[in-house]
């Protein structure tokens, strides 16, 4: 483990008393309200960031370059973070790192919400990688789809999450990423699985509004995951947007969120969804380079990742430019 992610581990304690044991593992939330909705967790923001994992050069955790980059998006409008998602390479992470993140967010948005991404195939890992981000501070886990054994089976899906829900400290957020997990978790296991008194929500990054839609009259918070229908699905239903686009062009995300919430026209969602494309096509290392230009500090991508070439970083700089960003 580095040097940098054993000393914010061992400042977790520390972390925890300052919020005067609001994140203890086994402690009641308190319970949120969001009109209709059920959560067992303080609302969170309609935007939040799927945010960026800095790495340096020999692989290690930049837990620096995180807080810098907490700092610079908080000073945006942002209030909510999703630490380890697939953007943020979550299943590269380490036992350890996503405490340090999270503890190292505490640290400059203390106030924020903090949304730990799982990614994990056994109920026993996953629970691990949960009481991790619990005993860190975390408000709730966002836990990837497991696929490798079960694809085939939604009932032993459904019981993947309601196993986690049941033992979890804190809510359980479903995630069904299909372009990086190829499985689409079934409407109709959300569904189900949003009667569990622990699962608050689920983020769906399909890009299908229908779909969106559908998961939108569940009684639990949905996030959707596309840059492109941000709009159109806060305006269906959906609760609010958590994006990879939210690191680079977080003033033109919220501005998309706002205008959708409000019913006024503006031309954000056709800006956000032209970058969102450009940029996000090549990756993740194409989304580092782009969150470079918002001020944020990227670092490296984790092997086998890798950085875009200087002809894709050519047409990212074109893209963002035609944006105004």
């Amino acid at each position: 483990m580095s040097e940098a992610v054993t000393g914010a581990v061992s400042r977790i304690i520390t972390q925890v008393a300052k919020t005067k044991n609001r994140y203890r593992v086994g402690e009641q939330m308190p319970l949120g309200s969001i009109g209709r909705y059920r959560l067992g967790v303080r609302p969170p923001p309609k935007l939040m960031p799927a945010i960026i994992t800095p790495f340096d050069e020999s692989g290690g955790l930049d837990a620096q370059a995180h807080r810098h980059n907490v700092g610079v998006l908080s000073e945006q409008g942002i209030s909510g973070f999703v630490i380890g998602g697939s953007n943020g390479e979550g299943p590269y992470l380490e036992p350890g790192e996503r405490a340090a993140l999270v503890a190292a967010t505490r640290e400059v948005a203390p106030e924020a919400f903090v949304l730990v991404g799982i990614f994990a195939e056994s109920v026993r890992f996953a629970l691990e990688l949960a009481q991790e981000a619990a005993l860190a501070g975390g408000d709730a886990v966002l836990i990837t789809t497991p696929t490798t054994l079960v694809r085939h089976r939604p009932d032993l899906v459904e019981r993947y999450y309601r196993a986690l829900a049941d033992a979890s400290s804190i809510p359980v957020f479903l995630y069904s990423v299909p372009r990086v997990t190829a499985y689409d978790l079934a409407i109709e296991s959300a569904i189900t699985l949003a009667d569990h008194h622990n699962v608050a929500g689920i983020k769906d990054s399909s890009g299908d509004i229908d779909r969106a839609r559908a998961l939108a009259a569940a009684p639990f918070v949905t996030f959707v995951g596309a840059s492109a229908i941000v709009n159109e699905g806060i305006r269906s239903g959906v609760y609010g947007a958590i994006t990879a686009s939210s690191n680079y062009a977080a003033p033109l995300a919220l501005v998309t969120v706002e205008s959708a919430i409000s019913g006024t026209t503006t031309d954000g969602q056709e800006r956000l969804t032209t970058v969102s494309r450009a940029v996000e096509s090549h990756g993740v290392g194409a989304v580092k380079y782009a969150s470079q230009r918002a001020g944020l500090r990227p670092g490296t991508t984790r092997l086998p990742l890798e950085m875009p070439t200087e002809q894709v970083r050519a047409l990212i700089d074109t893209a963002l430019d035609a944006a105004g960003l």
